[in-house]
Protein backbone atom coordinates (compact mmCIF):
# COMPACT_ATOMS: atom_id res chain seq x y z
CA UNK A 1 0.00 0.00 0.00
CA UNK A 2 1.20 3.49 -0.81
CA UNK A 3 1.87 5.98 1.97
CA UNK A 4 -0.95 8.53 1.86
CA UNK A 5 -0.17 10.32 5.10
CA UNK A 6 0.26 14.04 5.43
CA UNK A 7 3.31 14.07 3.21
CA UNK A 8 1.06 12.88 0.36
CA UNK A 9 -2.42 14.37 0.72
CA UNK A 10 -5.38 12.44 -0.59
CA UNK A 11 -5.97 13.80 -4.07
CA UNK A 12 -8.74 11.76 -5.63
CA UNK A 13 -11.74 9.58 -4.94
CA UNK A 14 -9.81 6.46 -5.96
CA UNK A 15 -6.97 7.16 -3.49
CA UNK A 16 -9.44 8.12 -0.79
CA UNK A 17 -11.32 4.85 -1.32
CA UNK A 18 -8.06 2.89 -1.37
CA UNK A 19 -7.05 4.26 2.01
CA UNK A 20 -10.35 4.83 3.79
CA UNK A 21 -12.07 1.61 2.72
CA UNK A 22 -9.09 -0.57 3.63
CA UNK A 23 -10.51 -2.65 6.49
CA UNK A 24 -7.02 -3.20 7.89
CA UNK A 25 -6.54 0.52 8.55
CA UNK A 26 -7.74 3.02 11.16
CA UNK A 27 -7.96 6.30 9.20
CA UNK A 28 -8.33 9.88 10.37
CA UNK A 29 -8.94 12.38 7.56
CA UNK A 30 -8.83 16.14 7.94
CA UNK A 31 -10.96 17.92 5.33
CA UNK A 32 -9.55 21.44 5.09
CA UNK A 33 -9.56 24.64 3.06
CA UNK A 34 -6.15 26.24 2.41
CA UNK A 35 -7.43 29.74 3.26
CA UNK A 36 -9.14 28.68 6.52
CA UNK A 37 -7.61 30.17 9.66
CA UNK A 38 -8.88 27.33 11.87
CA UNK A 39 -7.29 24.82 9.48
CA UNK A 40 -3.96 26.66 9.62
CA UNK A 41 -4.15 26.71 13.42
CA UNK A 42 -4.78 22.94 13.55
CA UNK A 43 -2.05 22.07 11.01
CA UNK A 44 0.99 21.89 13.37
CA UNK A 45 -0.82 19.66 15.86
CA UNK A 46 -2.17 17.45 13.09
CA UNK A 47 1.36 17.11 11.69
CA UNK A 48 2.54 15.94 15.13
CA UNK A 49 -0.24 13.35 15.17
CA UNK A 50 0.90 12.08 11.76
CA UNK A 51 4.48 11.86 13.03
CA UNK A 52 3.40 10.06 16.20
CA UNK A 53 1.61 7.35 14.21
CA UNK A 54 4.04 7.18 11.28
CA UNK A 55 5.41 3.79 12.36
CA UNK A 56 1.97 2.23 12.84
CA UNK A 57 1.16 0.24 9.71
CA UNK A 58 -2.57 0.09 10.42
CA UNK A 59 -3.06 3.79 11.26
CA UNK A 60 -3.30 6.47 8.56
CA UNK A 61 -3.43 10.19 9.31
CA UNK A 62 -4.38 12.00 6.11
CA UNK A 63 -5.76 15.24 4.81
CA UNK A 64 -7.84 16.36 1.87
CA UNK A 65 -8.12 19.83 0.34
CA UNK A 66 -11.90 20.09 0.40
CA UNK A 67 -11.87 23.33 -1.60
CA UNK A 68 -10.18 21.53 -4.45
CA UNK A 69 -12.26 18.37 -4.07
CA UNK A 70 -15.73 19.67 -3.26
CA UNK A 71 -17.34 16.48 -4.56
CA UNK A 72 -15.50 14.40 -1.94
CA UNK A 73 -16.29 16.87 0.82
CA UNK A 74 -19.95 16.75 -0.14
CA UNK A 75 -19.93 12.94 -0.30
CA UNK A 76 -18.76 12.82 3.33
CA UNK A 77 -21.08 15.57 4.57
CA UNK A 78 -18.40 18.19 5.10
CA UNK A 79 -19.87 21.67 5.43
CA UNK A 80 -17.26 23.55 7.50
CA UNK A 81 -13.52 23.48 7.96
CA UNK A 82 -11.61 21.80 9.32
CA UNK A 83 -13.80 18.71 9.51
CA UNK A 84 -12.29 15.53 10.88
CA UNK A 85 -13.69 12.15 9.94
CA UNK A 86 -12.60 8.93 11.59
CA UNK A 87 -12.84 5.69 9.61
CA UNK A 88 -12.17 2.84 12.06
CA UNK A 89 -11.69 -0.69 10.81
CA UNK A 90 -15.19 -1.48 12.04
CA UNK A 91 -16.97 1.46 10.37
CA UNK A 92 -15.86 2.36 6.87
CA UNK A 93 -18.86 4.67 6.46
CA UNK A 94 -16.94 6.94 8.81
CA UNK A 95 -17.94 8.98 11.80
CA UNK A 96 -17.44 12.57 12.78
CA UNK A 97 -14.50 13.12 15.08
CA UNK A 98 -15.77 15.42 17.79
CA UNK A 99 -12.97 14.96 20.29
CA UNK A 100 -10.45 17.50 21.45
CA UNK A 101 -7.88 18.93 19.11
CA UNK A 102 -4.64 18.73 21.00
CA UNK A 103 -2.05 16.01 20.56
CA UNK A 104 -3.19 13.87 23.50
CA UNK A 105 -6.80 13.95 22.33
CA UNK A 106 -5.90 12.81 18.83
CA UNK A 107 -3.60 10.13 20.13
CA UNK A 108 -6.47 8.64 22.02
CA UNK A 109 -5.10 9.12 25.48
CA UNK A 110 -8.28 8.55 27.41
CA UNK A 111 -8.71 9.86 30.91
CA UNK A 112 -10.03 6.47 32.03
CA UNK A 113 -6.71 4.95 31.01
CA UNK A 114 -4.33 7.61 32.36
CA UNK A 115 -3.60 5.89 35.68
CA UNK A 116 -3.13 2.53 33.97
CA UNK A 117 -0.82 4.11 31.40
CA UNK A 118 1.36 5.47 34.19
CA UNK A 119 1.30 2.09 35.97
CA UNK A 120 2.26 0.32 32.74
CA UNK A 121 5.20 2.62 32.10
CA UNK A 122 6.43 2.33 35.70
CA UNK A 123 5.94 -1.45 35.96
CA UNK A 124 8.78 -3.92 35.76
CA UNK A 125 8.73 -6.53 33.01
CA UNK A 126 6.95 -9.12 35.16
CA UNK A 127 4.27 -6.62 36.25
CA UNK A 128 3.59 -5.23 32.78
CA UNK A 129 1.45 -8.25 31.77
CA UNK A 130 -0.88 -7.76 34.73
CA UNK A 131 -1.27 -4.03 34.00
CA UNK A 132 -1.77 -4.83 30.31
CA UNK A 133 -4.67 -7.13 31.25
CA UNK A 134 -6.26 -4.27 33.21
CA UNK A 135 -5.85 -1.96 30.22
CA UNK A 136 -7.53 -4.57 27.99
CA UNK A 137 -10.46 -4.65 30.42
CA UNK A 138 -10.81 -0.86 30.32
CA UNK A 139 -10.63 -0.75 26.52
CA UNK A 140 -13.37 -3.40 26.29
CA UNK A 141 -15.70 -0.99 28.14
CA UNK A 142 -15.18 1.78 25.58
CA UNK A 143 -17.58 2.41 22.68
CA UNK A 144 -17.40 4.16 19.31
CA UNK A 145 -14.37 6.29 18.45
CA UNK A 146 -12.97 6.08 21.95
CA UNK A 147 -12.86 2.30 21.65
CA UNK A 148 -10.80 2.64 18.49
CA UNK A 149 -8.42 5.09 20.16
CA UNK A 150 -8.12 2.79 23.15
CA UNK A 151 -7.23 -0.07 20.82
CA UNK A 152 -4.48 2.03 19.26
CA UNK A 153 -2.96 2.55 22.70
CA UNK A 154 -3.42 -1.13 23.47
CA UNK A 155 -1.45 -1.98 20.33
CA UNK A 156 1.42 0.28 21.44
CA UNK A 157 1.43 -1.35 24.88
CA UNK A 158 1.41 -4.81 23.27
CA UNK A 159 4.43 -3.79 21.20
CA UNK A 160 6.22 -2.92 24.44
CA UNK A 161 5.42 -6.36 25.82
CA UNK A 162 6.48 -8.14 22.64
CA UNK A 163 9.51 -6.00 21.76
CA UNK A 164 10.83 -5.19 25.21
CA UNK A 165 10.57 -2.39 27.71
CA UNK A 166 12.95 -0.18 25.72
CA UNK A 167 10.70 -0.27 22.64
CA UNK A 168 9.40 3.31 23.26
CA UNK A 169 12.99 4.56 23.34
CA UNK A 170 13.82 2.76 20.09
CA UNK A 171 10.58 3.95 18.41
CA UNK A 172 10.02 7.35 20.02
CA UNK A 173 7.93 8.88 17.25
CA UNK A 174 5.21 6.27 17.56
CA UNK A 175 5.27 5.61 21.26
CA UNK A 176 6.08 8.85 22.96
CA UNK A 177 2.55 10.17 22.66
CA UNK A 178 1.05 7.09 24.28
CA UNK A 179 3.65 6.17 26.83
CA UNK A 180 5.10 9.37 28.22
CA UNK A 181 2.00 10.40 30.17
Amino acid sequence: MKDHGLQRPLLSLSILKEVVLDETKEVLVKFYAPCCGHCKHLAPTYEKVATAFKMEEDVVIANLDADKHKDLAEKYGVSGYPTLKFFPKSNKAGEDYNGGRDLDDFAGILSSLDALVKDFVAAGNDEKKAVFSKIEGEVEKLKGSTESYGKIFLKAAKSCLDKGADYPKREPSGCSVCLTR
